[in-house]
């Protein structure tokens, strides 16, 4: 997040690059960089004869360098974004010689997402040295709930801990979609809320009360009949809550949990399991619930119940594998 705001203000300050070369899982900031430069280097005026967008499956290499070598008209600059430029990984080495000497009257823009160009071959050796090379990487499940806290300061709103989570759990790692529903949030909130459960419930359609981080806390305190409820609530709406994902969530707490038991410095809990601090008492209660031994046990019924989810060796119902799945873990 850092160096994609750190290209965006060089840009501001007049520090514009020959060549930018944005690769990498995670197309959210490829795609925000990309559309910053195609938005705000070019006035309104210069881009009708100096601003192309081409796509990777419809041109060749050949076809972008020739178009780069072009002289803008009227203008100091012209502006070339190449998108979905991955689809021509094939034949990347050829743009080896360009990317040595790049036009420095052309502002070239490649968006090679979801993958990256392999870092021993001279194309990328040349554009460490010539270009502005950014690697967009996908961040980890554990990594978004702070994601989430500081877009959201940036617009001017707080979040509760909880509501991070929900949010996390909810939408995945999928930061373009994360960002929309944020900006809905932005929409109809007014600057300065601190968002919380209610908030979501009430704007994004996600229940405060019947979610997977739900069900995992109902889970470590032994509150069975919470458990149940939740777990009928998500057998009958299926499609929102998946019996794969809710298993591996439920199993990602419990492999925490073992972490938690070993842990000699329970201080430390919330840096050694990736976890907001806020939610360590989660795991205190759960420890005290479940003895280290237990939660071993629990581990194996979980990776079992996974396998019949996925409609290996049984052909139970979401709702039976899920009083399965609770019935093995009270036990």
């Amino acid at each position: 997040m850092e160096e994609a705001v750190k290209i965006v203000n060089d840009i501001k300050a007049g520090k514009i690059a020959p060549l930018y070369f944005l690769m990498g899982e995670e197309p959210y900031y490829i795609d925000r960089i990309s559309d910053y430069i195609e938005d705000n280097v070019l006035s309104e005026d210069e881009k009708g004869f100096n601003q192309t967008v081409l796509y990777g499956r419809d041109v060749s290499i050949e076809d972008i360098v020739s178009s780069a070598k072009r002289y803008p008209m009227m203008a100091e600059r012209q502006v070339l974004i190449v998108k979905e430029a991955q689809d021509l990984a094939k034949t990347i080495e050829r743009f080896d010689s360009y990317a040595e000497n790049p036009t420095p009257t052309t502002v070239m823009v490649m968006c090679y997402k979801y993958k990256t160009i392999d870092k021993r071959k001279s194309v990328y050796k040349n554009l460490k040295k010539n270009a502005v090379v950014f690697e967009s990487s996908k961040l980890k499940d554990y990594q978004i709930p702070s994601w989430i806290e500081r877009v959201l300061k940036g617009k001017g709103y707080g979040i509760e801990p909880k509501a991070s989570a929900m949010l996390s759990e909810f939408l995945g790692t999928d930061l373009g979609k994360i960002s929309n529903e944020l900006d809905k949030l932005a929409i109809i909130l007014p600057k300065g809320t601190t968002i919380n459960t209610k908030h979501i419930e009430d704007n994004i359609g996600f229940s405060k009360d019947f979610n997977v981080f739900e069900l995992r806390k109902a889970i470590g305190e032994g509150n069975k009949l919470k458990a149940f409820q939740i777990a009928r609530y998500f057998a009958d709406n299926p499609r929102d809550n998946p019996m794969v994902v809710t298993t591996s969530l439920v199993f990602q707490f419990f492999s925490q949990l073992l972490q938690y038991h070993g842990l000699k410095d329970k201080k430390t809990a919330a840096t050694a399991l990736k976890i907001n601090p806020y939610f360590v008492k989660d795991y205190e209660a759960a420890a005290r619930n479940y003895p280290m031994r237990k939660v071993s046990n629990i581990v194996n019924v979980l990776r079992e119940v996974d396998v019949k989810s996925k409609g290996v060796g049984a052909s139970l119902g979401t709702d039976d594998l899920l009083k399965e799945m609770l019935v093995r873990i009270f036990d």
